[in-house]
């Protein structure tokens, strides 16, 4: 076989190992949105398309595919977490952009979240993971609103809270309030623990 052809079917194989592998991913995530937040590998396997056999030539353990779904999740998130507002901006106007950036990431992301805390138990690996995700968003608040934990850093491990993905989740899904709702209630929580008049989501 001539080299240009040898490294066609190289780069073809290459091809398709990439597309089967997002194909995994791909089904996880569409279990995860189901509501099936520990599937079965046969499971995996059956909404990929691919034999069951054939889902660990492109992962090592179910862990590093769950891994794998959270960091393109991840991906989709770092796009839309960043509320766009300067520490200096006033308390209000960092409230409402923070909140609203938070409510989106949390809409798309909330299967993956669901299904990497259930894992987490089980997977150091995804526990770890689970606890950068949270320090990450922890530093995003410390950073946003210096000037106001300045004045007492005590309130960050409530503003954390309060800006979590866990009590979004719990004010939507729990609760059943709706995302304008849920933008409303923790908008006015965060403007009663920072000291300001209530933010209008």
């Amino acid at each position: 076989m001539a080299v240009a052809q040898q490294l066609g079917a190289a780069d073809g194989r290459r091809l398709r190992r990439e597309q089967n592998r997002d194909a995994v991913i791909d089904a996880l995530l569409v279990l995860f949105r189901a509501g099936v937040y520990q599937p079965s590998t046969a499971q995996i396997a059956a909404k990929a398309g691919l034999s069951h056999r054939s889902l660990f030539r492109y992962f090592d353990d179910v862990d590093d595919l769950h891994r794998a779904a959270v960091d393109r999740q991840i991906g989709v998130a770092l796009r839309l977490v960043e509320p766009h507002v300067s520490p200096a901006e006033p308390t209000t106007t960092k409230i409402a952009a923070v909140v609203r950036a938070r409510a989106e990431m949390f809409e798309l992301i909330g299967p993956a979240a669901r299904a990497l805390r259930a894992a987490a138990g089980r997977s150091p690996m995804l526990a770890g993971q689970l606890g950068r995700n949270r320090a990450f968003l922890r530093d995003q608040l410390s950073q946003v609103f210096a000037p106001e934990l300045a004045r007492s850093a005590a309130m960050l491990p409530a503003l954390d809270v309060l800006c979590s993905f866990d009590s979004y989740d719990l004010l939507r899904h729990d609760q059943g309030l709706s995302r304008t709702r849920a933008e409303a209630a923790l908008c006015t929580a965060m403007s009663a623990l920072l000291g300001v008049a209530e933010v209008r989501a």
